[in-house]
């Protein structure tokens, strides 16, 4: 639907027709006036009530009509569109060392590796973050950024599942992947600055001491959440038959109670992909996501259009007036 910003501006637009009635004025000596004003004073009288070209007349009235319009600033709203509102900036850092291959978890009754459980609990809880920006860190002995912020959640999960052990080193840089989530967050304008650490080691490559990278997150006001991953026991064979061992024997729980702690988050311990799943669940009531719907109206302005034309319209009257009087100058 069109609508006017200033509407009361159109009340001007009888402004010419009621000129009509007012006494005519002397031109002033000091007045400016255009080509050929010495002819067009001579023939005033003349040219005031038939002499002036029809067609001149129509563009000043057009160019007039367009001037007002424009300055009544013309809109066009349209229909109104749901629009989701921007939630969190939210960073998954995972662990992709040689450890997440252990095969001490289920995942559809069958044995999976850690990080099989991981990338099929993600999956699910990415879908869910609509309105908030996602992106992941991958990390092993090197940290890697896998997908930048985005709304993008479908994209996003794909490059999740495309991630594979080894592909950013054996070993785990903790410190490393908290500085850069650090990093991608720091010229974010949200408020709600949100990392989610995964792993299921200690930190044992890097530059960055993960508790210095902690206490720059919390000056950041970047929030972290830590989460153990890996089971407390499970079953190997050996030369004398299976016996039970602790495959989570390297993993730095301390550490991650201890940067959890730093910046305001929460240590989660994962020992299956059950626990997982329920992590993942408080999380999400942790940090919820934009619940309350906005709806907006796309809003399109007409005004330099019809100023342009207006222009145009002015330019067009002159040309003809101008020439008009040319013509009945040379016929005289």
């Amino acid at each position: 639907m069109l609508e006017f910003v200033w509407p009361w501006f159109l009340i001007v637009l009888p402004i010419p027709l009621l000129a009509r009635w007012l006494p005519n004025a002397k031109p002033s000596r000091d007045a400016l006036w255009w080509a050929q004003s010495q002819h067009l004073i001579q023939h005033q009288d003349k040219t005031t009530t038939a002499g002036q070209s029809i067609l001149g007349k129509s563009f000043l009235w057009l160019a007039w009509l367009l001037l007002v319009i424009a300055i009544s600033r013309p809109t066009w709203v349209g229909e109104p569109t749901q629009v989701t509102p921007s939630g969190r900036d939210l960073l998954i850092a995972l662990d992709l060392s040689g450890s997440m291959k252990i095969t001490d978890m289920t995942l559809h009754q069958q044995t999976a590796d850690r990080l099989q459980a991981a990338k099929a609990v993600l999956a699910d809880f990415i879908d869910k973050r609509r309105g908030d920006r996602i992106g992941i860190i991958v990390f092993g002995t090197k940290a890697f950024l896998q997908a930048p912020l985005s709304f993008d959640t479908k994209t996003i999960n794909q490059l999740v599942q495309e991630t594979q052990i080894g592909f950013a080193g054996q070993r785990t840089a903790i410190g490393d992947a908290i500085g850069l989530g650090i990093k991608r967050l720091e010229d974010k304008a949200s408020d709600q600055k949100v990392l989610i650490l995964m792993t299921d080691g200690a930190n044992t490559a890097g530059r960055v001491q993960p508790s210095q990278a902690a206490a720059f997150a919390a000056s950041q006001d970047v929030r972290i959440h830590t989460i153990g991953i890996g089971a407390d026991s499970m079953l190997v064979r050996g030369f004398f038959g299976p016996k039970e061992v602790n495959p989570s024997s390297d993993l730095d729980e301390d550490l991650l109670k201890n940067i959890a702690s730093q910046t305001g988050g929460q240590y989660f311990r994962a020992k299956s992909t059950e626990d997982l799943q329920r992590i993942y669940q408080q999380l999400d009531e942790m940090e919820p996501t934009p619940s309350e719907e906005v709806w907006q109206r796309p809003v399109t302005t007409f005004f330099h259009w019809f100023a342009l034309f207006a222009i145009l319209s002015f330019s067009l009257s002159l040309i003809s007036n101008n020439g008009y009087y040319l013509s009945k100058r040379g016929r005289t």
